[in-house]
């Protein structure tokens, strides 16, 4: 079934947000119902904004250092939840130093990262991180059809190593603990320091999902202009193309 174009509406007499509904900038909001691939019962989103990123003037001194940290992400503009993150500028900094030693400065490989990444968004429910990572996905090499397994059939990737990896970290996300077959298998083919990596990796992602849902932070206008592309070739992968693309 062809799904229409996503559309931005404007906001009404500041009425809170449907469920399927997000802020997406000031005076108007982004129906992610309308995203292609969804996981099972939507995004989790919030009804407003509930923690907006001070405005640059009270972002503190030391925070534009931080313009950099878009180069690590091939950006030009900031990603949104740094800002957000920065309201506790104690915790900000140390969770910046640990973040950048997993991605980007992480040691396992960059396609593999950001599929464990991909599918804890995923699991996760957080179209923000879901959003930002299958951007840079997409950059250092994942394909499409890889994009839509992780969302639809993650078992049927063919690489042995990464199916393995995926299963842990959907073991990790739903229960906690990796059952004992999958960790057999998952050593056969990774060291114990990228073991550690794995689950730190995977544990790190859904922390910050939880931040993302519960402060509202949405996806800056590039990356779901980039999304919103995805989800077209994700459509047209699956034999019904938007009308639009017929």
């Amino acid at each position: 079934m062809s799904r229409r174009a996503k559309s931005v509406v404007p906001v009404e007499g500041g009425r809170a947000l449907r469920q399927d509904e997000s802020f997406f900038s000031e005076g108007t909001i982004m129906d992610a119902s309308q995203d292609y691939l969804q996981p099972p019962g939507g995004w989790l989103m919030t009804q407003t904004e509930r923690l907006p990123a001070p405005p640059p003037a009270r972002r503190g001194v030391l925070f534009r250092s931080v313009s950099g940290v878009a180069r690590w992400f091939g950006r030009q503009e900031l990603p949104r939840v740094f800002p957000v993150f920065n309201i506790n500028r104690r915790l900000f900094w140390p969770w910046l130093l640990f973040a950048s030693q997993m991605m980007p400065f992480g040691r396992l490989p960059a396609p593999l990262r950001e599929m464990l990444i991909l599918r804890t968004g995923w699991l996760c429910r957080s179209r923000y991180e879901w959003g930002q990572h299958v951007e840079i996905a997409l950059r250092v090499g994942v394909t499409h059809e890889q994009i839509v397994a992780l969302a639809t059939a993650p078992h049927s990737l063919p690489e042995p190593a990464t199916a393995v990896a995926l299963q842990a970290c959907e073991e990790l996300c739903q229960q906690q603990l990796i059952s004992e077959t999958t960790w057999q298998t998952l050593s056969e083919y990774f060291k114990p320091r990228e073991l550690v990596e794995i689950i730190l990796l995977v544990g790190h992602y859904q922390m910050v999902a939880g931040l993302l849902i519960n402060s509202g932070v949405q996806l800056e206008p590039s990356i779901e202009n980039a999304l919103d592309a995805f989800n077209q070739r994700a459509e047209a992968l699956a034999g019904n193309p938007r009308e639009s693309l017929s």
